[in-house]
């Protein structure tokens, strides 16, 4: 399960590469093959790793984007 949860880690990374460094989370559900189970885990793992930043909360809400410096994150 790890190893999967890492592989749509990098699949979330290039996405939002691929998408000037930012997009919804509604967005990149639809945009990933992958359960979205897995993409949830994948996004938190990032966030926690201090990867990308969420703004917002929830589906419709929620913004994500890559991390471009050290202090963005608090």
């Amino acid at each position: 399960m790890i190893t999967w949860i890492g592989l749509c880690a990098g699949e979330v990374w290039k996405y939002l590469d691929t998408h000037d460094g930012k997009t919804s989370l509604k967005s990149l559900l639809a945009g990933i093959d992958a359960p979205r189970e897995t993409i949830l885990m994948a996004v938190g793992w990032l966030a926690r790793e201090g990867h990308i930043l969420m703004r917002g909360s929830g589906l419709k809400d929620c913004q994500l984007e890559l991390r471009t410096s050290l202090k963005e994150i608090k």
